[in-house]
């Protein structure tokens, strides 16, 4: 069943939910992801995303979202002006590649010295509502509908009992969870929802968990 955002869609500026909302949301999230305001950033557009990013304002919703503004904030229509401002250098790539969905996009992110990268794919599916579905080439699916934890480790035995419990003793409840991982024993990252936001007392302690790269933590987008 529909829900009424699939319908109505979300407060927001601009004329469609899929090409601004989204847009807006999926680039927050890729901010959220490289954990610091990029300095240059390479958009890749797919499908419909594509053929009319510049006429449906997907492209001023997408730099509003890097700068860290929401879908219903009215500077999203002086995105060009603020990224000047902000020294944020980007560029729009059109790809005639089909990828299956019509509004897909992909951030590589990179600080100012180039020395910190990042590529995240998401795509919006109406409404508002967004799926990212690769970090760093590995396959994930993230929605941001709900208090996020993203641990990246290795996969190895004990990591996600580690991190359970860690979670259980601070009575942070696990709504959903899934791991992703490109071959055995090797790079893996494990996506939580959790009904509260975790602590930083608590990213800590899992960030210091044997086998954990890094953890990310982002609210409810």
């Amino acid at each position: 069943m529909n829900s009424i955002f699939d319908i109505i869609g979300p407060v927001m500026i601009g004329p469609s939910s899929s090409h601004t909302a989204g847009a807006s949301r999926l680039a927050n999230m890729a901010r959220y992801i490289f954990q610091e305001q990029p300095a240059r950033v390479d958009m890749t557009l797919y499908g419909s995303f594509a053929k009319t990013y510049k006429g449906h304002g997907t492209d001023k919703a997408l730099l509003a979202g890097l700068l860290g503004l929401g879908a219903d904030d009215e500077r999203i229509r002086e995105a060009y002006t603020l990224a000047s401002k902000s020294h944020l250098s980007y560029r729009f790539i059109e790809s005639p590649i089909d990828v299956g969905h019509p509004n897909v996009v992909r951030f590589d992110m990179y600080n100012a010295d180039d020395s910190h990268h990042a590529s995240v794919v998401g795509r919006s599916l109406g409404g508002g509502r967004i799926l990212v579905t690769e970090i760093d080439g590995m396959a994930v699916d993230i929605t941001g509908d709900e208090e996020t934890l993203i641990i990246l480790h290795n996969d190895k035995p004990g990591v996600i009992f580690g991190v359970s419990g860690v979670l259980g003793q601070k009575q942070i409840n696990i709504s959903g969870m899934r791991v992703f991982r490109k071959n055995k024993h090797e790079e893996a990252v494990m996506v939580i929802t959790t009904d509260s936001p975790v602590d930083k007392a608590s990213l800590g302690e899992i960030r210091n968990l044997p086998n954990v790269t890094d953890v990310l933590m982002f609210a409810k987008l």
